[in-house]
């Protein structure tokens, strides 16, 4: 199993909450991966700037495809792996701004993220959901994986 995807799957059951990132108590989709980060890493690789429920939308700005590049490597190509940060544009024309981290592979795919009314869960990555997968990232060599 991915370390990455072992992480996640600790936050599992964490509240939705917006713009938080304290596992057990309160998370986003954004808060899930940079408590994943903290816990890989030791510490955030920059400051996280407030943000409303729809940031970045009335300017069309990729705000976290940004970031993504500048701490992740992107994925080109290929099957989805465990560990992979997903990054979803869940409308046709909109800015890309929903992540979950792959979990399972396979037949039968999962993926681990924080929604609303629903906080940290693992949900199918039912063709819906991948064919809203915008960009695809791994986390730095670090994080590497155990056995």
């Amino acid at each position: 199993m991915s370390r990455v995807v072992g992480i996640a799957r600790g936050w599992l059951g964490t509240p939705y909450v917006h713009q938080a990132s304290v596992k057990g108590a309160g998370t986003d989709c954004l808060g899930l991966v940079r408590g994943v980060w903290r816990e890989l890493y030791g510490r955030e690789p920059e400051a996280v700037p407030s943000y409303s429920q729809d940031w970045a939308e009335p300017q069309g700005i990729e705000v976290l495809q940004g970031a993504a590049l500048r701490h992740l490597r992107p994925i080109l190509g290929g099957a989805v792996r465990a560990g992979d940060l997903l990054l979803f544009r869940m409308r046709d024309g909109s800015i890309a701004k929903h992540l979950g981290i792959a979990a399972e592979v396979g037949a039968m795919p999962t993926f681990i993220h924080a929604y609303s009314g629903h906080g940290v869960v693992e949900s199918s990555l039912s063709p819906p959901w991948a064919r809203r997968i915008a960009a695809r990232f791994e986390f730095p060599a670090v994080a590497a994986e155990e056995d």
